[in-house]
Protein backbone atom coordinates (compact mmCIF):
# COMPACT_ATOMS: atom_id res chain seq x y z
CA UNK A 1 0.00 0.00 0.00
CA UNK A 2 1.40 3.25 -1.34
CA UNK A 3 2.26 6.25 1.63
CA UNK A 4 0.08 9.03 2.55
CA UNK A 5 1.38 12.26 1.64
CA UNK A 6 -0.84 15.07 2.75
CA UNK A 7 -1.63 17.78 0.22
CA UNK A 8 0.54 20.68 2.48
CA UNK A 9 3.84 18.41 2.25
CA UNK A 10 3.55 16.87 -1.35
CA UNK A 11 2.82 20.18 -3.18
CA UNK A 12 4.95 22.45 -0.85
CA UNK A 13 6.33 25.09 -3.18
CA UNK A 14 10.02 23.62 -4.46
CA UNK A 15 10.60 27.50 -6.39
CA UNK A 16 9.49 31.03 -6.47
CA UNK A 17 7.09 30.95 -9.48
CA UNK A 18 5.29 28.23 -6.85
CA UNK A 19 4.73 30.36 -4.07
CA UNK A 20 1.04 31.40 -4.10
CA UNK A 21 0.21 34.96 -3.16
CA UNK A 22 3.87 36.68 -2.55
CA UNK A 23 4.70 38.23 -6.01
CA UNK A 24 6.50 41.19 -4.67
CA UNK A 25 8.80 39.24 -2.18
CA UNK A 26 10.00 36.25 -4.38
CA UNK A 27 10.81 39.33 -6.97
CA UNK A 28 12.97 40.89 -4.58
CA UNK A 29 14.53 37.77 -3.38
CA UNK A 30 15.37 36.81 -7.30
CA UNK A 31 16.61 40.28 -8.18
CA UNK A 32 18.63 40.07 -5.25
CA UNK A 33 20.42 36.86 -7.00
CA UNK A 34 20.27 38.29 -10.02
CA UNK A 35 22.21 41.28 -8.88
CA UNK A 36 24.67 39.80 -6.11
CA UNK A 37 23.47 42.10 -3.91
CA UNK A 38 23.10 39.45 -1.17
CA UNK A 39 22.60 40.29 2.43
CA UNK A 40 23.80 38.66 5.56
CA UNK A 41 20.44 38.02 7.66
CA UNK A 42 16.83 38.07 6.58
CA UNK A 43 14.12 38.17 8.68
CA UNK A 44 10.92 36.35 7.47
CA UNK A 45 7.73 37.16 9.07
CA UNK A 46 3.95 36.68 9.00
CA UNK A 47 0.93 35.03 9.72
CA UNK A 48 1.13 31.01 9.90
CA UNK A 49 1.15 29.18 6.91
CA UNK A 50 1.97 31.72 4.10
CA UNK A 51 5.26 30.56 2.91
CA UNK A 52 7.68 31.52 4.99
CA UNK A 53 10.01 28.79 5.39
CA UNK A 54 9.27 27.69 2.12
CA UNK A 55 10.91 30.48 0.70
CA UNK A 56 13.84 30.46 3.33
CA UNK A 57 14.37 26.45 1.36
CA UNK A 58 13.96 27.83 -1.91
CA UNK A 59 16.43 31.02 -1.58
CA UNK A 60 18.95 28.79 0.31
CA UNK A 61 18.55 26.32 -2.40
CA UNK A 62 18.87 28.94 -5.84
CA UNK A 63 22.10 30.47 -4.24
CA UNK A 64 23.91 27.65 -4.24
CA UNK A 65 22.99 26.27 -7.67
CA UNK A 66 25.93 25.86 -10.12
CA UNK A 67 23.52 26.55 -13.07
CA UNK A 68 20.52 28.85 -12.21
CA UNK A 69 17.86 29.18 -15.12
CA UNK A 70 17.26 32.38 -17.00
CA UNK A 71 14.61 33.28 -14.83
CA UNK A 72 16.65 33.11 -11.48
CA UNK A 73 15.20 29.53 -11.00
CA UNK A 74 17.35 26.32 -9.19
CA UNK A 75 18.27 23.75 -12.03
CA UNK A 76 17.19 21.10 -9.91
CA UNK A 77 20.14 19.01 -11.56
CA UNK A 78 23.24 19.82 -10.22
CA UNK A 79 25.08 18.29 -6.88
CA UNK A 80 24.02 20.64 -4.90
CA UNK A 81 20.09 20.69 -5.95
CA UNK A 82 20.01 17.38 -6.10
CA UNK A 83 21.27 17.09 -2.19
CA UNK A 84 18.94 19.50 -0.84
CA UNK A 85 15.81 17.60 -2.59
CA UNK A 86 17.12 14.49 -1.06
CA UNK A 87 17.60 15.96 2.10
CA UNK A 88 21.33 15.20 2.51
CA UNK A 89 22.87 18.93 2.02
CA UNK A 90 25.69 19.95 4.56
CA UNK A 91 25.04 23.74 3.23
CA UNK A 92 21.47 24.33 4.61
CA UNK A 93 21.03 24.34 8.64
CA UNK A 94 17.59 24.42 9.56
CA UNK A 95 17.36 25.37 13.65
CA UNK A 96 13.94 25.14 15.74
CA UNK A 97 14.39 27.88 18.25
CA UNK A 98 11.06 26.67 19.77
CA UNK A 99 13.24 23.76 20.98
CA UNK A 100 16.84 25.33 20.98
CA UNK A 101 16.04 28.47 22.27
CA UNK A 102 18.95 28.36 25.26
CA UNK A 103 22.89 30.53 25.51
CA UNK A 104 24.58 26.88 24.88
CA UNK A 105 22.16 26.31 21.60
CA UNK A 106 23.26 29.45 20.11
CA UNK A 107 27.17 29.22 21.23
CA UNK A 108 27.20 25.61 19.28
CA UNK A 109 25.67 27.56 16.09
CA UNK A 110 28.02 29.92 16.73
CA UNK A 111 31.08 27.60 16.30
CA UNK A 112 29.19 25.77 13.72
CA UNK A 113 29.22 29.10 11.53
CA UNK A 114 32.81 28.97 11.50
CA UNK A 115 33.18 26.20 9.17
CA UNK A 116 32.64 26.61 5.53
CA UNK A 117 30.53 24.81 2.41
CA UNK A 118 31.67 22.33 0.85
CA UNK A 119 29.11 22.14 -1.94
CA UNK A 120 28.36 25.65 -3.03
CA UNK A 121 29.15 28.82 -1.86
CA UNK A 122 27.02 29.71 1.29
CA UNK A 123 26.21 28.03 4.35
CA UNK A 124 22.70 29.24 5.11
CA UNK A 125 21.24 28.69 8.48
CA UNK A 126 17.16 28.19 8.36
CA UNK A 127 16.33 29.63 12.32
CA UNK A 128 12.02 28.87 12.39
CA UNK A 129 10.20 30.63 15.16
CA UNK A 130 13.20 32.92 16.20
CA UNK A 131 10.68 34.56 18.71
CA UNK A 132 11.25 31.83 20.84
CA UNK A 133 14.69 32.51 21.69
CA UNK A 134 15.70 33.26 25.46
CA UNK A 135 16.62 37.22 26.07
CA UNK A 136 20.00 36.01 26.85
CA UNK A 137 20.51 33.81 23.53
CA UNK A 138 19.12 36.94 21.45
CA UNK A 139 22.04 38.97 23.09
CA UNK A 140 24.56 36.17 22.69
CA UNK A 141 23.75 35.77 18.61
CA UNK A 142 24.33 39.59 18.40
CA UNK A 143 27.66 39.69 16.95
CA UNK A 144 27.55 36.70 14.81
CA UNK A 145 24.63 37.94 13.18
CA UNK A 146 26.04 41.41 12.72
CA UNK A 147 29.21 40.44 11.81
CA UNK A 148 29.16 36.82 10.20
CA UNK A 149 31.97 34.69 7.88
CA UNK A 150 31.46 35.97 4.28
CA UNK A 151 29.88 32.06 3.29
CA UNK A 152 27.25 32.55 6.33
CA UNK A 153 23.86 33.86 5.67
CA UNK A 154 21.11 33.89 8.26
CA UNK A 155 17.35 33.17 7.56
CA UNK A 156 14.80 34.15 10.43
CA UNK A 157 11.33 32.92 10.24
CA UNK A 158 8.70 33.99 12.75
CA UNK A 159 4.95 34.76 13.17
CA UNK A 160 5.47 37.50 16.45
CA UNK A 161 7.75 39.84 15.07
CA UNK A 162 6.81 42.25 17.66
CA UNK A 163 9.04 39.48 20.14
CA UNK A 164 12.17 39.97 18.61
CA UNK A 165 14.63 42.25 19.99
CA UNK A 166 15.03 46.01 18.18
CA UNK A 167 18.65 45.29 18.05
CA UNK A 168 18.24 41.52 15.60
CA UNK A 169 15.59 43.55 13.62
CA UNK A 170 17.96 46.44 13.18
CA UNK A 171 20.54 43.89 11.49
CA UNK A 172 17.98 42.30 9.26
CA UNK A 173 16.23 42.40 5.99
CA UNK A 174 12.82 42.32 6.46
CA UNK A 175 10.23 40.84 4.27
CA UNK A 176 6.46 40.89 5.53
CA UNK A 177 4.38 38.13 4.15
CA UNK A 178 0.83 38.38 3.44
CA UNK A 179 -1.85 36.22 4.34
CA UNK A 180 -2.87 34.24 0.99
CA UNK A 181 -5.83 35.97 -0.55
CA UNK A 182 -9.64 34.00 -1.48
CA UNK A 183 -8.70 34.36 -5.09
CA UNK A 184 -5.46 32.85 -4.72
CA UNK A 185 -6.12 30.15 -2.15
CA UNK A 186 -9.24 29.11 -5.13
CA UNK A 187 -6.78 28.91 -7.95
CA UNK A 188 -4.26 26.90 -6.30
CA UNK A 189 -6.92 24.50 -4.87
CA UNK A 190 -8.04 24.10 -8.16
CA UNK A 191 -5.07 22.84 -9.61
CA UNK A 192 -3.89 20.85 -6.94
CA UNK A 193 -7.79 19.19 -7.32
CA UNK A 194 -7.00 18.87 -11.18
CA UNK A 195 -3.80 16.85 -10.47
CA UNK A 196 -5.55 15.05 -7.95
CA UNK A 197 -8.86 13.69 -10.17
CA UNK A 198 -10.82 15.71 -7.79
CA UNK A 199 -14.34 16.92 -9.41
CA UNK A 200 -15.04 20.01 -6.88
CA UNK A 201 -17.55 23.04 -7.00
CA UNK A 202 -15.84 26.52 -6.89
CA UNK A 203 -18.14 27.99 -4.32
CA UNK A 204 -17.24 24.67 -2.13
CA UNK A 205 -13.46 25.75 -2.55
CA UNK A 206 -14.51 29.06 -1.54
CA UNK A 207 -15.85 28.18 1.85
CA UNK A 208 -12.28 26.33 2.04
CA UNK A 209 -10.13 29.05 1.23
CA UNK A 210 -12.47 31.59 3.47
CA UNK A 211 -12.11 28.97 6.55
CA UNK A 212 -8.71 28.68 5.79
CA UNK A 213 -8.05 32.55 7.11
CA UNK A 214 -5.60 33.48 4.46
CA UNK A 215 -3.35 30.14 4.94
CA UNK A 216 -2.26 28.25 2.11
CA UNK A 217 -1.19 25.05 4.74
CA UNK A 218 -4.50 25.16 6.17
CA UNK A 219 -6.72 25.21 3.38
CA UNK A 220 -4.45 22.36 1.43
CA UNK A 221 -5.25 20.73 5.43
CA UNK A 222 -8.78 21.07 4.92
CA UNK A 223 -9.28 20.54 1.68
CA UNK A 224 -7.64 16.81 2.48
CA UNK A 225 -10.06 16.48 4.58
CA UNK A 226 -12.73 17.02 2.37
CA UNK A 227 -11.72 14.52 0.19
CA UNK A 228 -11.68 11.94 2.82
CA UNK A 229 -15.35 12.39 3.67
CA UNK A 230 -16.76 12.78 0.24
CA UNK A 231 -14.36 11.06 -2.08
CA UNK A 232 -13.16 12.61 -5.20
CA UNK A 233 -16.31 14.60 -6.30
CA UNK A 234 -17.30 17.13 -4.04
CA UNK A 235 -20.26 19.34 -3.70
CA UNK A 236 -21.00 22.28 -1.44
CA UNK A 237 -23.06 20.31 0.60
CA UNK A 238 -20.60 18.13 1.05
CA UNK A 239 -18.20 20.84 2.32
CA UNK A 240 -20.82 23.18 4.99
CA UNK A 241 -22.26 19.89 6.25
CA UNK A 242 -18.37 18.70 7.02
CA UNK A 243 -16.71 22.26 8.27
CA UNK A 244 -19.94 22.98 10.05
CA UNK A 245 -20.50 25.92 7.98
CA UNK A 246 -23.84 27.91 8.30
CA UNK A 247 -25.36 28.08 4.33
CA UNK A 248 -25.00 31.84 2.78
CA UNK A 249 -28.64 30.68 1.75
CA UNK A 250 -29.78 31.49 5.23
CA UNK A 251 -28.80 34.93 5.86
CA UNK A 252 -30.69 36.09 2.08
CA UNK A 253 -33.51 34.14 3.41
CA UNK A 254 -33.09 36.39 6.64
CA UNK A 255 -32.84 39.59 4.89
CA UNK A 256 -35.40 39.07 2.39
CA UNK A 257 -38.09 38.79 5.41
CA UNK A 258 -36.66 41.77 7.48
CA UNK A 259 -37.11 43.50 4.74
CA UNK A 260 -41.01 42.41 4.16
CA UNK A 261 -41.86 42.84 8.14
CA UNK A 262 -42.03 38.76 8.26
CA UNK A 263 -41.08 38.08 12.31
CA UNK A 264 -42.46 35.03 12.77
CA UNK A 265 -40.60 33.51 9.22
CA UNK A 266 -37.05 35.08 10.75
CA UNK A 267 -37.78 33.47 13.99
CA UNK A 268 -38.83 30.27 12.20
CA UNK A 269 -35.37 30.20 10.26
CA UNK A 270 -33.48 31.02 13.33
CA UNK A 271 -34.66 28.20 15.33
CA UNK A 272 -33.65 25.44 12.50
CA UNK A 273 -30.16 27.08 12.99
CA UNK A 274 -30.28 25.88 16.11
CA UNK A 275 -31.66 23.10 15.51
CA UNK A 276 -28.66 21.87 13.47
CA UNK A 277 -26.17 22.69 16.10
CA UNK A 278 -25.01 26.52 14.96
CA UNK A 279 -23.56 28.71 17.82
CA UNK A 280 -25.72 31.60 17.93
CA UNK A 281 -22.50 34.09 18.08
CA UNK A 282 -21.08 32.39 15.11
CA UNK A 283 -24.61 33.05 13.70
CA UNK A 284 -24.36 36.82 14.53
CA UNK A 285 -21.10 37.08 13.10
CA UNK A 286 -22.10 35.72 9.90
CA UNK A 287 -25.20 37.73 9.30
CA UNK A 288 -23.06 41.14 10.36
CA UNK A 289 -20.62 40.16 7.30
CA UNK A 290 -23.36 39.07 5.26
CA UNK A 291 -25.21 42.32 5.81
CA UNK A 292 -21.30 44.21 5.06
CA UNK A 293 -21.49 42.33 1.78
CA UNK A 294 -24.85 43.48 0.81
CA UNK A 295 -23.35 47.23 1.46
CA UNK A 296 -20.56 46.50 -0.56
CA UNK A 297 -22.19 45.63 -3.35
CA UNK A 298 -24.27 48.84 -3.23
CA UNK A 299 -21.60 50.43 -5.16
CA UNK A 300 -20.03 49.32 -8.57
CA UNK A 301 -16.59 50.37 -7.46
CA UNK A 302 -16.43 48.37 -4.05
CA UNK A 303 -17.93 45.26 -5.85
CA UNK A 304 -14.70 43.55 -5.65
CA UNK A 305 -14.31 43.42 -2.06
CA UNK A 306 -16.49 40.87 -1.59
CA UNK A 307 -14.26 37.62 -1.28
CA UNK A 308 -17.05 35.45 -2.98
CA UNK A 309 -17.20 33.57 -6.34
CA UNK A 310 -18.86 35.16 -9.25
CA UNK A 311 -22.13 33.49 -8.84
CA UNK A 312 -22.56 34.51 -5.23
CA UNK A 313 -21.54 37.75 -6.12
CA UNK A 314 -24.47 38.20 -8.42
CA UNK A 315 -26.46 37.21 -5.48
CA UNK A 316 -25.59 40.10 -3.19
CA UNK A 317 -25.40 42.75 -6.21
CA UNK A 318 -29.20 41.96 -6.46
CA UNK A 319 -30.00 41.72 -2.65
CA UNK A 320 -28.26 45.22 -2.28
CA UNK A 321 -30.80 46.71 -4.88
CA UNK A 322 -33.51 45.65 -2.83
CA UNK A 323 -32.15 47.03 0.33
CA UNK A 324 -31.78 50.85 1.18
CA UNK A 325 -28.90 51.93 2.20
CA UNK A 326 -30.51 53.57 6.38
CA UNK A 327 -31.84 49.36 6.10
CA UNK A 328 -28.19 48.45 6.09
CA UNK A 329 -26.53 50.88 8.30
CA UNK A 330 -29.73 50.50 11.06
CA UNK A 331 -29.02 46.13 10.77
CA UNK A 332 -25.14 46.67 11.38
CA UNK A 333 -25.48 49.26 14.33
CA UNK A 334 -28.55 46.69 15.74
CA UNK A 335 -25.85 43.19 15.27
CA UNK A 336 -23.14 44.79 16.73
CA UNK A 337 -25.11 45.51 19.69
CA UNK A 338 -26.05 42.17 19.83
CA UNK A 339 -22.21 41.00 19.71
CA UNK A 340 -21.08 42.96 22.01
CA UNK A 341 -23.75 41.84 24.74
CA UNK A 342 -23.90 38.56 23.95
CA UNK A 343 -21.17 36.93 25.86
CA UNK A 344 -22.50 39.19 29.42
CA UNK A 345 -26.50 37.67 28.38
CA UNK A 346 -28.01 35.25 30.42
CA UNK A 347 -30.33 34.67 27.52
CA UNK A 348 -28.12 34.91 24.35
CA UNK A 349 -31.25 33.28 22.57
CA UNK A 350 -33.32 35.88 23.28
CA UNK A 351 -30.94 38.43 22.25
CA UNK A 352 -30.70 37.03 18.86
CA UNK A 353 -34.04 37.17 18.98
CA UNK A 354 -34.62 40.61 19.82
CA UNK A 355 -32.40 41.57 17.56
CA UNK A 356 -33.88 40.31 14.50
CA UNK A 357 -37.16 41.08 15.67
CA UNK A 358 -35.50 45.36 15.72
CA UNK A 359 -34.33 44.31 11.82
CA UNK A 360 -37.71 42.92 10.43
CA UNK A 361 -39.41 46.47 11.99
CA UNK A 362 -36.37 48.40 10.96
CA UNK A 363 -38.88 49.73 7.02
CA UNK A 364 -42.11 50.31 9.20
CA UNK A 365 -40.34 52.32 11.84
CA UNK A 366 -38.79 54.53 9.47
CA UNK A 367 -42.24 55.06 7.56
CA UNK A 368 -44.11 56.04 10.76
CA UNK A 369 -40.98 58.38 11.74
CA UNK A 370 -41.52 59.94 8.44
CA UNK A 371 -45.20 59.97 8.66
CA UNK A 372 -44.90 61.66 12.18
CA UNK A 373 -42.14 64.18 11.47
CA UNK A 374 -44.09 65.32 8.32
CA UNK A 375 -47.46 65.79 10.65
CA UNK A 376 -44.96 67.82 13.14
CA UNK A 377 -43.85 70.06 10.01
CA UNK A 378 -47.63 70.44 9.40
CA UNK A 379 -48.60 72.13 12.72
CA UNK A 380 -45.24 73.76 13.20
CA UNK A 381 -46.32 75.27 10.19
CA UNK A 382 -49.33 76.23 11.33
CA UNK A 383 -48.09 78.01 14.52
CA UNK A 384 -45.89 80.01 12.88
CA UNK A 385 -47.99 81.31 10.25
CA UNK A 386 -50.41 81.96 12.57
CA UNK A 387 -48.35 84.34 14.79
CA UNK A 388 -47.44 85.76 11.75
CA UNK A 389 -50.84 86.60 10.26
CA UNK A 390 -52.35 88.22 13.65
CA UNK A 391 -50.85 91.03 13.22
CA UNK A 392 -51.69 91.84 9.70
CA UNK A 393 -55.21 91.36 10.73
CA UNK A 394 -54.90 93.50 13.61
CA UNK A 395 -53.85 96.25 11.64
CA UNK A 396 -56.46 95.75 9.10
CA UNK A 397 -58.81 95.94 11.90
CA UNK A 398 -57.99 98.99 13.23
CA UNK A 399 -57.43 100.64 9.92
CA UNK A 400 -61.47 99.92 8.93
CA UNK A 401 -62.66 101.32 12.40
CA UNK A 402 -60.67 104.88 12.00
CA UNK A 403 -62.09 105.07 8.42
CA UNK A 404 -65.79 104.21 9.45
CA UNK A 405 -65.48 106.85 12.48
CA UNK A 406 -64.15 109.62 9.96
CA UNK A 407 -66.71 108.84 7.32
CA UNK A 408 -69.90 109.22 9.27
CA UNK A 409 -70.39 110.05 13.34
CA UNK A 410 -73.81 108.27 13.27
CA UNK A 411 -72.50 104.86 11.66
CA UNK A 412 -69.27 104.99 14.50
CA UNK A 413 -71.08 102.86 17.24
CA UNK A 414 -71.88 99.90 14.34
CA UNK A 415 -68.44 100.31 12.37
CA UNK A 416 -66.63 100.34 16.00
CA UNK A 417 -68.42 97.20 17.37
CA UNK A 418 -67.21 95.59 13.83
CA UNK A 419 -63.71 96.43 14.55
CA UNK A 420 -64.09 94.85 17.97
CA UNK A 421 -65.55 91.78 16.69
CA UNK A 422 -62.45 91.54 14.34
CA UNK A 423 -59.75 92.20 16.72
CA UNK A 424 -61.50 90.14 19.34
CA UNK A 425 -61.52 86.96 16.92
CA UNK A 426 -57.79 86.59 17.22
CA UNK A 427 -58.37 86.30 21.18
CA UNK A 428 -60.81 83.42 20.92
CA UNK A 429 -58.15 80.65 20.54
CA UNK A 430 -56.60 81.01 24.02
CA UNK A 431 -54.06 82.99 25.83
CA UNK A 432 -51.28 85.01 24.12
CA UNK A 433 -53.38 83.92 20.78
CA UNK A 434 -52.02 80.31 21.03
CA UNK A 435 -53.06 77.88 18.85
CA UNK A 436 -55.03 74.28 19.90
CA UNK A 437 -53.83 71.65 17.89
CA UNK A 438 -56.78 69.34 17.81
CA UNK A 439 -58.88 72.16 16.67
CA UNK A 440 -56.12 72.96 14.12
CA UNK A 441 -56.57 69.02 13.13
CA UNK A 442 -60.51 69.25 13.74
CA UNK A 443 -60.98 71.84 10.91
CA UNK A 444 -58.30 71.32 8.14
CA UNK A 445 -55.40 73.01 9.21
CA UNK A 446 -57.07 76.58 8.89
CA UNK A 447 -54.77 79.30 9.90
CA UNK A 448 -56.06 80.71 13.17
CA UNK A 449 -56.22 84.87 13.57
CA UNK A 450 -53.86 85.70 16.74
CA UNK A 451 -54.47 89.16 19.00
CA UNK A 452 -50.53 89.87 19.48
CA UNK A 453 -51.69 92.82 21.98
CA UNK A 454 -53.30 90.26 24.34
CA UNK A 455 -51.32 90.60 27.66
CA UNK A 456 -48.94 87.36 28.19
CA UNK A 457 -50.52 85.50 31.52
CA UNK A 458 -48.01 84.94 34.12
CA UNK A 459 -47.88 81.20 34.02
CA UNK A 460 -46.49 79.51 31.23
CA UNK A 461 -48.23 76.08 29.94
CA UNK A 462 -45.90 74.65 27.48
CA UNK A 463 -42.74 75.78 25.10
CA UNK A 464 -44.58 75.84 22.63
CA UNK A 465 -46.66 79.13 24.18
CA UNK A 466 -42.89 80.37 25.12
CA UNK A 467 -41.75 80.31 21.54
CA UNK A 468 -44.94 81.64 19.95
CA UNK A 469 -44.17 85.39 21.27
CA UNK A 470 -41.95 86.85 19.55
CA UNK A 471 -39.45 89.52 20.94
CA UNK A 472 -36.62 91.19 20.40
CA UNK A 473 -32.84 90.08 21.38
CA UNK A 474 -32.29 92.52 24.02
CA UNK A 475 -31.20 92.28 27.80
CA UNK A 476 -34.85 92.92 29.43
CA UNK A 477 -36.41 90.31 26.75
CA UNK A 478 -34.09 87.52 27.43
CA UNK A 479 -34.32 88.48 31.75
CA UNK A 480 -38.13 87.49 30.89
CA UNK A 481 -37.37 84.04 28.92
CA UNK A 482 -34.96 83.09 31.71
CA UNK A 483 -37.90 82.98 34.24
CA UNK A 484 -39.97 81.28 31.20
CA UNK A 485 -37.21 78.60 30.67
CA UNK A 486 -37.26 77.90 34.62
CA UNK A 487 -41.22 77.70 35.28
CA UNK A 488 -41.87 75.83 31.70
CA UNK A 489 -38.62 73.28 31.92
CA UNK A 490 -39.61 72.62 35.87
CA UNK A 491 -36.16 74.01 37.35
CA UNK A 492 -35.10 73.57 40.64
CA UNK A 493 -34.80 76.37 42.83
CA UNK A 494 -31.01 76.42 42.88
CA UNK A 495 -30.88 76.85 39.19
CA UNK A 496 -33.65 79.53 39.00
CA UNK A 497 -31.36 81.69 41.97
CA UNK A 498 -28.12 80.90 39.58
CA UNK A 499 -30.41 82.03 36.40
CA UNK A 500 -31.80 85.53 37.93
CA UNK A 501 -29.37 86.30 40.38
CA UNK A 502 -28.13 88.88 38.49
CA UNK A 503 -29.58 90.38 35.19
CA UNK A 504 -27.77 88.82 32.11
CA UNK A 505 -25.60 90.77 29.89
CA UNK A 506 -26.26 90.94 25.84
CA UNK A 507 -23.50 91.32 23.64
CA UNK A 508 -23.78 90.86 19.89
CA UNK A 509 -25.02 87.25 20.05
CA UNK A 510 -23.51 86.09 23.06
CA UNK A 511 -25.37 85.76 26.57
CA UNK A 512 -23.56 86.42 29.47
CA UNK A 513 -24.93 85.40 33.03
CA UNK A 514 -23.31 86.91 35.95
CA UNK A 515 -22.81 84.52 38.94
CA UNK A 516 -21.83 85.15 42.34
CA UNK A 517 -19.70 82.21 43.26
CA UNK A 518 -18.36 78.89 41.08
CA UNK A 519 -21.12 76.60 42.40
CA UNK A 520 -24.02 78.93 40.69
CA UNK A 521 -21.86 78.39 37.37
CA UNK A 522 -21.93 74.38 38.07
CA UNK A 523 -25.80 74.68 38.12
CA UNK A 524 -26.22 76.70 35.05
CA UNK A 525 -23.68 74.58 33.13
CA UNK A 526 -25.68 71.69 34.03
CA UNK A 527 -28.47 73.09 32.12
CA UNK A 528 -26.40 75.33 29.54
CA UNK A 529 -26.87 73.29 26.20
CA UNK A 530 -30.87 72.78 27.30
CA UNK A 531 -30.73 76.79 27.95
CA UNK A 532 -28.94 77.49 24.68
CA UNK A 533 -31.16 75.58 22.72
CA UNK A 534 -34.33 77.09 24.28
CA UNK A 535 -33.45 80.57 23.83
CA UNK A 536 -32.21 79.82 19.89
CA UNK A 537 -35.66 78.71 19.76
CA UNK A 538 -37.30 81.84 21.33
CA UNK A 539 -35.53 84.22 19.49
CA UNK A 540 -35.16 82.18 16.10
CA UNK A 541 -31.48 82.85 15.99
CA UNK A 542 -29.44 80.02 15.94
CA UNK A 543 -26.06 81.92 16.45
CA UNK A 544 -26.91 82.49 20.24
CA UNK A 545 -23.89 81.02 22.78
CA UNK A 546 -24.53 81.18 26.67
CA UNK A 547 -21.89 82.19 28.55
CA UNK A 548 -20.85 82.64 32.74
CA UNK A 549 -19.03 85.10 34.39
CA UNK A 550 -17.76 85.05 38.31
CA UNK A 551 -18.82 88.65 39.54
CA UNK A 552 -16.36 90.34 41.22
CA UNK A 553 -18.48 92.25 43.47
CA UNK A 554 -18.44 90.90 46.83
CA UNK A 555 -22.01 89.69 47.75
CA UNK A 556 -23.62 88.06 50.68
CA UNK A 557 -23.92 84.48 51.68
CA UNK A 558 -27.05 83.06 49.69
CA UNK A 559 -28.28 79.90 51.50
CA UNK A 560 -29.84 76.80 49.40
CA UNK A 561 -30.55 74.13 50.65
CA UNK A 562 -31.18 72.19 54.02
CA UNK A 563 -27.42 71.03 54.32
CA UNK A 564 -26.40 74.88 53.42
CA UNK A 565 -28.10 76.21 56.25
CA UNK A 566 -27.22 73.67 58.89
CA UNK A 567 -23.28 74.19 57.80
CA UNK A 568 -24.26 77.95 58.22
CA UNK A 569 -25.55 77.60 61.58
CA UNK A 570 -22.74 75.12 62.18
CA UNK A 571 -20.48 77.92 61.88
CA UNK A 572 -21.90 79.98 64.84
CA UNK A 573 -22.77 77.43 67.01
CA UNK A 574 -20.51 74.46 66.63
CA UNK A 575 -22.24 72.76 69.58
CA UNK A 576 -25.00 71.47 66.14
CA UNK A 577 -22.79 69.54 64.19
CA UNK A 578 -21.72 67.78 68.12
CA UNK A 579 -25.41 67.05 68.31
CA UNK A 580 -25.62 65.68 64.94
CA UNK A 581 -22.80 63.54 65.25
CA UNK A 582 -23.89 61.91 68.68
CA UNK A 583 -27.78 61.39 68.04
CA UNK A 584 -27.19 60.19 64.24
CA UNK A 585 -29.23 63.19 62.72
CA UNK A 586 -30.45 63.46 59.24
CA UNK A 587 -32.48 65.80 57.19
CA UNK A 588 -36.15 64.89 56.72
Amino acid sequence: MENFIVSARKYRPSAFSTVVGQESITTTLKNAIKNNHLAHAYLFCGPRGVGKTSCARIFAKTINCSNISADFEACNECESCKAFNENRSYNIHELDAASNNSVDDIRTLIDQVRIPPQIGSYSIYIIDEVHMLSASAFNAFLKTLEEPPAHAIFVLATTEKHKILPTILSRCQIFDFNRIKVDDAVKHLQNIAQKESVTIDEEALNVIAQKADGAMRDALSIFDQIVSFSGKDISFANVIQNLNVLDYDYYFKIVDASLEGKVTDVLVMLNEIFEKGFDGHHFVGGLSAHIRDVLVGKDQATIQLMEVSDSVKQKYVDQAKRCSVDFLYEALKILNQCDIGYKSSQNPRLLIELSLIQLSQIIESKKKGASLKKTSKKLLKIIVEGREAAPAQSRVAQNSSKQAVKSSNTAAKPVTTQAKQVVSSGRSNGHMGTVSIKQALQKGFQKPKVDTQSKYQNKKGTEAEVIAETVEFDQAHVFKKLKDFIQVKGKSDRVRLALTVNKPQVVDHKVILQVSNPLQGDDINGVKIELQNFLRRVFNKSEIEVETKLSKAKTTKRVFTDTDRFNYLCKQNPVLGLLKQKFSLDFE
